[in-house]
């Protein structure tokens, strides 16, 4: 469980001069913060009207759970409503194989398109590497197949995200215990995935080239954490989340 210590404001030249004064004034290391941009500076015209770059520094106190707990997804992992932890209640019943919480996920899953009268296979497939999570048991995978499926994505996924949710709330309830279940509608995720870390590799490029820091779109949860990721090897850049709910976004930024 995290906690958050008292925040401070700093100036700087530059952003990431601005950060490092922080984390030396807190006397932290980056990991140890979580960094919200104030504002990125500017230049000005000729020196004129220049202003410096202000972000806020807060520390993250880590504090020990009381008690033993499952393992639950990153932050960078739910998408959407799925930031709330999705549990079932109650004494938790004896673990089910993967091929029966297939069965109840699809049945779930199912109903939901019957309702909605959408007409569409649904097909297992396996997860791709960032569907993983740590040592978890890798998760089911459910993909809708069929024409005219935008719906069911809807704008940078949140309807996805949303029926996914849905999925995963019905299957806890039901099994009392709490399953990691994917939807993808036509292997959208997948296709994503693969466009963010392309995104992710040729912004690392040019951070890299330029040593300026980079700021991506604002992204939900999922996609932020696919860009986290792809670079966590890199050996030259680093990434960590910025902003505040809809608008949380990654910097990529150099090593220190």
């Amino acid at each position: 469980m995290e906690k958050r210590g008292e925040s401070v404001e700093v100036r700087g030249k530059t952003v990431e001069e601005a950060i490092a004064a922080g984390l030396a004034q807190l006397g932290l290391r980056r990991e140890q913060v979580e960094v919200e941009i104030l504002s990125q500076g500017s230049r000005g015209l000729l020196g004129i009207g220049a202003e410096d770059a202000r972000v806020r520094l807060t520390p993250i106190v880590e504090a020990a759970p009381a008690e033993p707990q499952e393992p639950v997804l990153s932050e960078e992992y739910w998408e959407g409503p799925e930031e709330e932890e999705v549990r079932a209640e109650g004494p938790k019943a004896p673990a089910l194989s993967p091929k029966e919480v297939e069965r109840i996920a699809r049945e779930a899953l199912q109903g939901i398109l019957q309702r909605m009268s959408i007409q569409a296979r649904i097909v297992s497939k396996p997860p791709t590497e960032f569907m993983l999570e740590g040592d978890n048991p890798p998760p089911v995978v459910l993909d809708i197949q069929g024409r005219d499926l935008g719906v069911l994505i809807g704008r940078r996924g949140e309807t996805l995200g949303a029926l996914q949710f849905l999925v995963r709330l019905i299957v806890n309830h039901r099994t009392r215990r709490w399953y990691n279940v994917v939807i993808d509608v036509q292997g959208y995720k997948e296709r994503r995935e693969q466009q963010l870390r392309r995104l992710a590799e040729r912004m690392a490029e040019q951070v890299v080239a330029t040593r300026r820091s980079v700021v991506l779109e604002a992204m939900p949860p999922y996609e932020r954490r696919i860009v986290h990721l792809a670079l966590r090897n890199h050996p030259k850049v680093t990434t960590h989340s910025i902003g505040e709910g809809d608008n949380r976004k990654v910097m990529i930024h150099l090593r220190q």
